[in-house]
C-alpha cells in the first residue's frame, strides 16, 4: 500500500531540490505544525515550541539539498526537531542549576541579613517569585540581578526577544498579583 502523503513531500523535496521554491513553501505548510507539536513534547511552552520549530526549518533549508532519500523527509525532519528540543533541554538543565546554585547564594546573603522589616520584605519577594514558573524566574534574575538585556538574555535562552519580553511582562504582573494578596491578607 503506498503512503500517498509520503509520496507527495518526496515529490516536494524533489521539486525544491531541482529549484522550485515554492515546493518547499508547501512542504512548511504541510509539516509546521508537526514539528510545533514535536518540540511542544519535549519542551510543553508553545512560544519555545515555535522557536524550535522555526530553528529546525533554518537547518532542513540548509540541509534538504543534501537529502538523498526525499521519501524520508518526515522522519528527518522530526529528528532534526528531537535535536534541537533535547539541545534546548540541556540548556534549560544547565539554566536551572545556575538557577539553584544562585538561589542558594540568596538564601544565605538573606540569612545574613539583622533587620527584621528588610529581611521580611526579602523573604516575601523571594516566595512570591518562587512561586513563578522556572522560565520567568530566570528573566528576572538575568533581567534585574545580572542586568542583562533583552537582547542578550534572549541569547542567553537560545528564544527570541519577543518571548523574553513576553516572560518579563507576565512574571511582573504575576508578581504584582501574589503581593497584593499577600498585602490584603493581613
Amino acid at each position: 500500500m503506498i503512503n500517498t502523503n509520503k509520496t507527495y513531500d518526496s515529490l516536494l523535496v524533489l521539486r525544491y531540490q531541482s529549484g522550485s521554491k515554492k515546493a518547499f513553501a508547501i512542504l512548511v505548510k504541510r509539516w509546521h505544525a508537526k514539528l510545533c507539536k514535536q518540540a511542544y513534547w519535549y519542551t510543553k511552552d508553545i512560544e519555545v515550541s515555535k522557536d524550535i520549530a522555526q530553528e529546525s526549518w533554518r537547518v532542513i533549508l540548509l540541509k534538504i539539498e543534501m537529502l538523498k532519500d526525499p521519501n524520508s523527509f518526515g522522519s528527518w525532519a522530526l529528528m532534526i526537531v528531537n535535536r534541537k528540543a533535547i539541545d534546548w533541554l540541556r540548556k534549560q538543565n544547565k539554566e536551572q542549576e545556575r538557577l539553584r546554585n544562585y538561589t542558594h547564594y540568596c538564601n544565605n546573603v538573606v540569612n545574613d541579613i539583622t533587620e527584621n522589616d528588610t529581611q521580611e520584605a526579602i523573604i516575601v519577594l523571594r516566595k512570591a517569585i518562587n512561586k513563578l514558573p522556572n522560565t520567568q524566574q530566570q528573566v528576572l534574575n538575568l533581567f534585574y540581578t545580572e542586568e542583562y538585556s533583552v537582547r542578550q538574555i534572549s541569547e542567553i535562552m537560545g528564544v527570541s526577544t519577543g518571548t523574553i519580553k513576553s516572560r518579563l511582562f507576565t512574571a511582573r504582573e504575576k508578581l504584582k498579583s501574589i503581593l497584593k494578596s499577600k498585602n490584603h491578607e493581613k
